[in-house]
C-alpha cells in the first residue's frame, strides 16, 4: 500500500497562489493586437454548437454545404467576398437545405440563407408572392405526410418560381446583395457579417454607443477613425466595460453577439471538410462526447490522467498540482467543506482532492474575483469539486448518477464545479457573463448540471497564469 503524505513542507514551497494584491483591472481586457487570436478563439469557443446541434451531424451538413460551392462561387463573383464566407453563411443559416423555413410559416427566414420575407421584399427586391408561399407550403407539408414525394417536389419547383428565397442561386444572390450594401453601410466585412443576424440599423446603434462619437459621423468613418472591428467591440464591453454598447447587446437576447464567431467557426468546418477530413472526423467525435467541448480542450487519448493516489501525489510533489488558497473575501470563491468528502474511504487526505492545474487555478481566481467585482456580492461562489483520481472517481459513480461513467475531466485537473448557489440575481448574472466570455475566448468549455456549473480549462489559459497567479513564499 502507498503511503500518502500530506500536503505542505516542500510541496507548499513550489506551489502557486494568487498574488497579493491581484492586478488592478481586468486581467483580459482587450487589446487592438489581439484581433487575429481572439477572431481564432471565438471560431473555436464558439463551435461547438455547430457540432452538436447541425442536421444529420456535421459531416452530413458539410457534404450538403459543398454542393452549392458552384453558385456560391457564382453569387460572389465581383463582390470582393470570399466564397468560404459565404459557404459559412450557408452551413450556419440552413446546413445546406435550401427548403428549411424557421417555423411552419415562410414569412420567418426560409431558404438556403435564411432570408425573411420582409428583407427579401423590401430591402433586396426579390420575387416573394408570400401568399401563394404560403399556399405551396401547407400543400407541401401534406403531400410529405402521405408519402407522395414526387407531389411534394413538384409543388417545392412551383414555390421556388414564386418565392425566389427558395431558389438556392437567388438566396445566394441575395444575400451577397445584402452583405455588400451592409459593408458599404457599416464600413467593414466582419461588421456585415454580424449584421446579417443583427441588423444592420441594431449594430449602427451598438456601434455608435461603443465609440460615442460627437455629432452624426457617418458610421463607415467612424468605424475607419476607431478601428472598430467586431473583436474590439464584442470583446472591449462588459457590465462595466463600454457598458451602454453591453446593455445594447444584452437586449437583443438572443445569439447575434456570437454570429460572426459561429460563422468562422463554419468556415473553419469546411476547410477542414475538404482538406482534412480525418481531423475533422476526430473533432466530431470529441465534441459529442459531452455537453461541452471539454472533450475537445483535452482529448483522452492525448491528455494526463490521474489513476490512483500514487498519480495524484507524485502531480503535488512535481508541481503540477496547486492547492485551493482560503482567502474567499479577496478572491470571491470558497471551498466547500464537502470537498474530497470521499477520501477517508481511500484511506487518503482530503486535501490531495483540493487542489487545480496552474491554468484552471488562475482561470478559478479570474472567475470569482471577476464576478465579486461586477456584481458586488458579498458570498462568496462555492467550489465544489476540482481534482480526482480514476480510482475516486469509481467511488462517486457509485453514490452520483451526475459522475461521468467514462473520461472525466476532473482526472486531469483540469476541471472544477460551482454550486448553482448566488447570493442574488445580479451575481448570477455577473457569473453567466463570465462563462460566456471566457468561452469566447476559448479558454473553458462548461456545462450546467443540475447542483453546479461543471468548468473545464483549457491549456491556452496559461496567459492568465503569470498575470494572476506567482511562487507562494
Amino acid at each position: 500500500m502507498v503511503a500518502l503524505r500530506a500536503l505542505g513542507g516542500d510541496e507548499a514551497t513550489r506551489a502557486l497562489a494568487p498574488r497579493d494584491p491581484l492586478p488592478a483591472g481586468d486581467a483580459l481586457a482587450y487589446e487592438s493586437s489581439q484581433d487575429e487570436d481572439l477572431e481564432r478563439a471565438g471560431a473555436f469557443g464558439l463551435g461547438h454548437a455547430l457540432y452538436a446541434k447541425s442536421p444529420g451531424g456535421v459531416m452530413a451538413t458539410a457534404r450538403r454545404t459543398e454542393a452549392f460551392r458552384p453558385l456560391v462561387e457564382a453569387a460572389v463573383e465581383g463582390s470582393d467576398f470570399e466564397a468560404d464566407l459565404v459557404e459559412a453563411v450557408v452551413f450556419l443559416e440552413s446546413g445546406g437545405r435550401p427548403d428549411v423555413i424557421a417555423g411552419d410559416d415562410p414569412v420567418a427566414a426560409s431558404g438556403l440563407t435564411q432570408i425573411l420575407a420582409e428583407t427579401a421584399q423590401n430591402f433586396l427586391a426579390m420575387p416573394v408572392d408570400l401568399d401563394r408561399s404560403r399556399a405551396l407550403t401547407v400543400r407541401i407539408a401534406g403531400a410529405e405526410r402521405r408519402g407522395d414525394l414526387a407531389l411534394a417536389e413538384r409543388l417545392r419547383a412551383r414555390r421556388r418560381a414564386v418565392d425566389a428565397r427558395f431558389d438556392p442561386g437567388q438566396a445566394l444572390a441575395g444575400t451577397v446583395r445584402y452583405l455588400t450594401t451592409a459593408r458599404e453601410r457599416l464600413g467593414r466585412e466582419d461588421l456585415a457579417v454580424v449584421s446579417y443576424h443583427m441588423g444592420i440599423g441594431n449594430l449602427t446603434n451598438v456601434l455608435r454607443l461603443y465609440a460615442a462619437p460627437e455629432g452624426e459621423v457617418p458610421v463607415p468613418e467612424l468605424v475607419e477613425d476607431e478601428e472598430l472591428s467586431w473583436a474590439r467591440v464584442f470583446f472591449d464591453t462588459a457590465p462595466d466595460r463600454n457598458a451602454p454598447a453591453h446593455g445594447l447587446l444584452a437586449r437583443l437576447g438572443d445569439d447575434s453577439p456570437t454570429y460572426y464567431w459561429r460563422v468562422l467557426a463554419a468556415a473553419e468546418i469546411m476547410r477542414l471538410y475538404r482538406d482534412d477530413p480525418e481531423r475533422l472526423a476526430e473533432l466530431d467525435l470529441l465534441h459529442a462526447a459531452k455537453a461541452s467541448a471539454e472533450e475537445a480542450l483535452h482529448p483522452p487519448f492525448a491528455t494526463e490522467r490521474f489513476a490512483d493516489g500514487a498519480d495524484l501525489q507524485r502531480a503535488w510533489d512535481d508541481g503540477v498540482l496547486h492547492p485551493l488558497p482560503p482567502d474567499e473575501t479577496r478572491l470571491g470563491f470558497t471551498v466547500d467543506p464537502s470537498m474530497g468528502e470521499l477520501a477517508g474511504r481511500l484511506g487518503r487526505p482530503r486535501g490531495l482532492y483540493r487542489g487545480l492545474r496552474a491554468e484552471a487555478l488562475a482561470v478559478l481566481v479570474y472567475v470569482g474575483s471577476r464576478v465579486r467585482e461586477l456584481s458586488g456580492a458579498s458570498r462568496p461562489l462555492q467550489v465544489t469539486s476540482t481534482v480526482r483520481d480514476d480510482e475516486y472517481q469509481g467511488l462517486l459513480r457509485a453514490t452520483n448518477p451526475e459522475a461521468t461513467h467514462r473520461y472525466s475531466l476532473h482526472t486531469t485537473g483540469y476541471a472544477f464545479d460551482v454550486r448553482r448557489r448566488y447570493e442574488s440575481g445580479e451575481q448570477a448574472q455577473a457569473f453567466q457573463f463570465v462563462l460566456d466570455d471566457l468561452t469566447a475566448r476559448g479558454l473553458i468549455a462548461w456545462v450546467r448540471e443540475p447542483a453546479a456549473i461543471h468548468v473545464t480549462v483549457a491549456s491556452e489559459a496559461e496567459e492568465l497564469v503569470s498575470q494572476l497567479l506567482e511562487r507562494a513564499s
